[in-house]
């Protein structure tokens, strides 16, 4: 089948080059996109791109994943789409359950130690360099800095919960946008992403509008039905069968609530999903949770793939009469289908709509808001991390009404502050690249796991 002169067996070579191609989080993802699909192929224009993209801004899941879905899709239809979003996950999905494998088979072995203890203090690093980066895009204003600042106080000292926190930004700035006021109307955005700028007009789709992309209510809720189906009828199977204690009820539900709440980004996905995984939950350790930011930094697809080794882990501590391994696959999988094919439904749902939602300026206001906002989980994710990377106890004060984590300086981990020490210079005054900094600190891990 061919169509707008693509081939569909040409969009398969492409979409698997993307999704092969896809390091370094949402930034990097949406970059190879846009030199894939709108410089080198030229499938579609910079403004209809940019369009999709802050389109899949304003939606709860992985932007990068849902902006490979919804450019198949205006491509290839529902088909598409389908073939997009499932290549860019694909990859990741293999590789993580990979490296959970050996996680949990060979995780006691000194050399895997090592290679992990190398990991966490570059992921400490990289953190801190998302706080900064989305910052100088965010902060705008002296309200955007308010709104982010709120948002790390109530997230650090009060424990205000993290869906609470963005719908509260988002309110914020709908309502401020609604008003006019200045603040929150001062534009944004993900910036320009490419130097030559291609016209729709004299791109393969063209600028008008393909016939299947047009607003069908029929169409909508027929697809919104599938997909609702296929999400929840599973979740609800669980329920009934296991019952709301099992641990597969438990991860299909908590990964269901994700998938509808996590506005603002890969990181602060991760903040609100280490802390109930960690804290709540017990799932997994703060260690091993940046073990998983690792594994998912370092190898391509989306940041949010990190889930899955969460899922994997909850799982496998808790098997339920099955082999722990089966049960810890079983898990991943779970995991992944709960946070991935809600993101499918909010495209083919939505996106014929997309045209109403871009002329909204409160809509855009309450975006930007959520991104400030963001800026503050982040570094509330930042300072979680390094208290339990950098320090072996961390006791909790109460003061004020609030709750604070404190470390104990005596239990400070030297070798794990040298080598974040080091990937603070490598990041920051060196600028070198993310993947080499956790590749090098990964081998100097080894190496002193080998040694000492």
């Amino acid at each position: 089948m061919k169509d707008h002169g693509v081939p569909f067996s040409e969009a398969m070579r492409v979409w698997a080059r993307v999704a092969a191609l896809s390091f370094g989080g949402p930034a990097g993802q949406i970059a190879v996109m846009h030199r894939i699909i709108v410089e080198e192929k030229k499938w579609i224009g910079e403004q209809r791109f940019l369009q999709a993209l802050n389109y899949c801004t304003l939606l709860p899941g992985p932007e990068a994943q849902q902006l490979a879905t919804y450019i198949g899709w205006l491509m290839h239809k529902t088909k598409g789409g389908l073939l997009a979003g499932t290549l860019f996950v694909l990859p990741g999905l293999l590789a993580i359950m990979a490296l959970s494998w050996i996680y949990v088979l060979l995780g006691k072995i000194t050399i895997v130690q090592g290679l992990f203890f190398g990991l966490k203090a570059a992921v400490l690093v990289i953190v801190i360099e998302a706080v900064l980066r989305v910052g100088k895009r965010a902060l705008r204003n002296n309200v955007m800095v308010a709104l982010a600042a709120a948002a790390f106080i109530a997230l650090f000292f009060y424990d205000v919960p993290f869906p609470v926190v963005v719908l509260t930004a988002g309110v914020i700035g709908f309502v401020g946008g609604r008003a006019g006021l200045a603040p929150f109307l001062a534009g944004g955005g993900h910036g320009k992403l490419g130097d030559r700028q291609l016209a729709d007009a004299d791109s393969l789709l063209g600028a008008e509008t393909p016939e299947h992309a047009r607003p069908n209510v029929r169409w909508s809720l027929s697809i919104a039905a599938v997909f609702f189906a296929l999400w929840l009828v599973p979740v609800a199977a669980l329920y009934v069968g296991l019952g709301g204690g099992n641990v597969f009820t438990q991860i299909a539900l908590f990964f269901s609530k994700m998938a509808v709440v996590t506005f603002g980004g890969a990181y602060a996905v991760l903040a609100y999903v280490a802390q109930q995984a960690v804290e709540h939950y017990h799932w997994v350790t703060a260690g091993e949770m940046l073990d998983g930011l690792g594994m998912a930094e370092t190898t391509p697809g989306p940041l949010i793939m990190v889930t899955q080794f969460v899922g994997f882990l909850a799982a496998w501590r808790e098997p339920g009469g099955m082999p722990p391994l089966l049960a810890a696959t079983l898990g991943g999988m779970l995991t992944t289908w709960v946070t991935f094919t809600p993101c499918f439904l909010w495209i083919f749902f939505g996106a014929p709509f997309v045209e109403a939602l871009r002329a909204n300026k409160a809509l855009g206001a309450a975006l930007g808001a959520i991104t400030a906002a963001v800026v503050g989980v982040i570094l509330n994710l930042a300072v979680w991390f390094a208290l339990h990377v950098l320090f072996a106890r961390v006791v909790e004060v109460h003061a004020l009404g609030a709750s604070i984590d404190v470390p104990v300086l005596s239990s400070a981990d030297l070798p794990s502050l040298f080598l974040a020490l080091a990937a603070a210079v490598a990041v920051f005054r060196f600028r070198l690249g993310m993947v080499p900094v956790l590749l090098a600190s990964a081998a100097a891990g080894t190496i002193y796991a080998l040694v000492l």
